[in-house]
């Protein structure tokens, strides 16, 4: 029960704001009525009651956005300006009509001339000031801007109190404040040094909140800020140019005036309600096209009707209008299109000069020394060159595309072109569609069509450059290996030599001295030494064999890969393991560092199958492929088989580091019917390591 209510209050609330809305609408509505009925009375001119209009939209705007959004309060914002300003206009009229028009007629008319020393500053900060703060969403920028709002509270109420009190007659009104007071008279030039300085301030930090809103928000929100940036821009443009028009045609002014006034409200309306629906972008694109083009009309018109008139002197008649008239209309459309393209350019960029933005692209990738930084350079050059919102290069990886490089926001269904070279596809280029445009022009596609070749040839070079310089690294890396190799190898020598055949050698040299000195007094001692540095002699030899046989295997000398496998295979020490050489008759001539690897690689297994498998036969394959050029080595067992959960040993990392040293590849594996296998390949020539993967 207690669920149910708590759901209930919910759209009752949304009910009794929606309500609360359309009720002060109506309220301003009333009022704007009794205004424009008063101002009739009065004989106001109709230019003083254009303001009504602007007042009229803002009530209309804040009864929508308010009844739809309540939680937002902009609405509630142009409710409280319209509110504000159709109460000062009613009183205004109420109070000429009291105490100008017909003197005595109405009540309290006096008392009505008060309302209009300060009602005004609650609807100027509204619109002014909190609008700009809070637009679109009704949150402010950051939780930094609380004192600003704070501020601008306190100084509606400094204003307006002040306002209410200063003695003295209104400001635009033939009427003197009745609640004046003479207390405020010496400090009147002083509050308004200070009021006015605070109120430019705050109208300055309002319009900087939606520069910093506009620079930090997503492009949705962008749009919305540029509807209401393009109307308030519309203010002071047509308050600079509508004097020449009032002079010419005073009913047209009195439209585009009304227009303007409303052109704020109605541009944020849109933009919090159906924002989606109209692209800004166009809209200003064709407001530029058609302003500049009505402009250079009329200049142009004006400027042919003075001249062929002063020229003539026939003054302004039928002929010489004609005349200017006919070049206007021969002139109109090169005239359209190419303010079409000088805007089209400010806006979309160079999609009508595709050779300029060819020449740009190049020059980009041309000063792009960083092969990593090409993407990101050509992803940059073709979103600046369109102006598209968003852009990206993807590269096909692992059988699916990733993103590479990209600028702007992801947008749906974005156009997708494939990026080739040489008949091969090598990436994508992703280009989301302007806001407002279903889809991109004709001209945009075949500059488009241009710049992903380019492209594709730049991410080709990118893709080669980039494996040239793996290659480079993984070569400089073997490199290192070989070096590090070496020097451990002569490390080794060089320690066997030291500690080992060194003190034998010098050993038999001080024995043999000895044996010399003892040769003539004690000869049976002397021959006791003899014996003793023979078999010292003996036991060097052996290490000098051994040193030997760990460089290079003599057998492989002597009796060739094949017979020195044999040889292990029958004469090796295997625990009674069965060792079986499977091979071809004769083996191609191999490279010597190919002979060591594999048979250090059997000799490991076989060591290895011995001593843990607990098998009774072993076999070694060995198989040269000369079409892929390449020597393969297998060796299984019957044995117990390998877990894969048991971690490579000494042995294990030898035999791969080995087949890795040549390019090659060595593979540990249990096999289907039981024991373990070991499988490598080594490459038999340079060239070849695209075909040692496969095993």
């Amino acid at each position: 029960m207690e669920t149910e209510q708590a759901t209930a209050s919910i759209p009752m609330n949304s009910r009794v704001a929606s309500r609360a809305a359309w009720l002060l609408c109506g309220l301003t509505l009333a009022l704007i009525a009794c205004g424009a009925v008063l101002a009739v009375l009065n004989d106001t001119p109709v230019g003083d009651s254009v303001f009504l209009v602007g007042v009229l939209s803002s009530a209309v705007v804040g009864g929508m956005v308010a009844s739809r959004q309540p939680a937002n309060p902009i609405g509630w914002f142009f409710l409280v300006s319209a509110l504000s300003f159709a109460a000062t206009v009613l009183a205004s009229e109420y109070a000429k009509y009291g105490l100008l028009t017909d003197p005595g007629s109405l009540p309290l008319a006096r008392t009505m001339v008060w309302p209009l020393t300060w009602l005004w500053v609650p609807g100027a900060v509204s619109i002014l000031v909190f609008v700009p703060l809070y637009f679109p969403d009704g949150r402010l920028v950051s939780r930094r801007w609380r004192p600003v709002a704070l501020f601008a509270v306190f100084f509606c109420v400094l204003a307006a109190g002040i306002s209410s009190l200063e003695p003295g007659a209104i400001q635009g009104e033939d009427f003197v404040n009745p609640m004046g007071t003479g207390l405020l008279q010496p400090l009147a030039p002083v509050l308004d040094a200070i009021i006015l300085p605070l109120w430019l301030g705050l109208l300055f930090i309002s319009a900087a909140s939606l520069v910093v809103r506009f620079r930090r928000s997503g492009r949705e929100e962008r749009q919305q800020i540029k509807w209401l940036a393009f109307a308030a821009s519309l203010i002071p443009v047509w308050f600079l140019i509508n004097s020449p028009v009032e002079q010419a045609f005073p009913s047209l002014f009195l439209a585009i005036d009304a227009l303007a006034l409303a052109a704020v409200p109605i541009a944020a309306g849109i933009a919090i309600l159906r924002h989606r629906l109209y692209d800004i972008d166009l809209v200003i694109n064709r407001t530029l096209v058609y302003a500049a083009l009505t402009a250079c009309i009329i200049g142009l018109y004006v400027f042919v009707v003075g001249y062929l008139g002063t020229l003539l002197h026939t003054g302004n008649n039928l002929v010489t209008s004609l005349a200017a008239t006919g070049l206007v209309a021969v002139l109109f459309q090169p005239l359209r299109e190419r303010l079409q393209r000088t805007v089209n350019r400010l806006m979309y960029g160079e999609r009508d000069d595709p050779y300029a933005a060819l020449s740009r692209l190049g020059q980009r990738l041309e000063a792009t020394l960083a092969p990593s930084a090409v993407p990101p350079t050509a992803v940059k050059a073709v979103a600046e060159t369109l102006k598209l919102p968003y852009t990206a290069i993807e590269l096909e990886r692992n059988g699916a595309f990733e993103p590479v490089a990209a600028t702007g926001e992801p947008v749906k269904d974005p156009l997708r072109l494939s990026l080739v070279y040489g008949g091969d596809k090598v990436g994508r280029l992703v280009l989301g569609r302007r806001q407002g445009e279903e889809d991109f022009s004709s001209a945009d596609r075949r500059l488009l069509d241009d710049l992903a070749r380019q492209i594709g040839v730049a991410v080709h070079t990118t893709r080669l450059t980039e494996e040239a310089l793996r290659l480079s690294a993984d070569l400089q890396k073997s490199r290192e290996r070989l070096v590090t190799a070496r020097e451990e190898e002569r490390r080794r020598l060089r320690r066997d030599l030291h500690d080992g055949l060194g003190p034998q050698l010098a050993s038999l040299t001080m024995k043999a001295e000895a044996a010399r000195d003892l040769l003539e007094s004690a000869p049976d001692r002397s021959g006791a030494l003899l014996e003793e540095i023979t078999t010292q002699a003996q036991e060097a030899v052996t290490d000098v064999r051994r040193l030997v046989y760990g460089l290079r295997p003599p057998a492989l000398d002597d009796l060739g890969l094949l017979g020195a496998l044999r040889a292990q295979a029958a004469y090796g020490d295997h625990n009674g393991l069965r060792v079986t050489i499977e091979a071809p008759e004769e083996l191609p001539p191999l490279p010597a560092a190919v002979e060591v690897a594999a048979y250090r690689i059997a000799q490991e297994a076989i060591a290895n199958t011995a001593r843990h498998a607990g098998a009774h036969n072993c076999t070694v394959r060995i198989s040269p492929d000369e079409e892929m050029s390449v020597l393969r080595l297998e060796i299984a067992d019957d044995g117990r088989g390998i877990s894969e959960e048991r971690r490579s040993g000494v042995g294990l990392h030898s035999m791969r580091e080995r087949a890795g040293e040549l390019g090659g590849s060595c593979r540990v594996e249990a096999l289907p019917a039981g024991g373990t296998g070991v499988r490598a390949v080594l490459p038999l020539a340079r060239g070849v390591e695209h075909s040692v993967g496969a095993v």
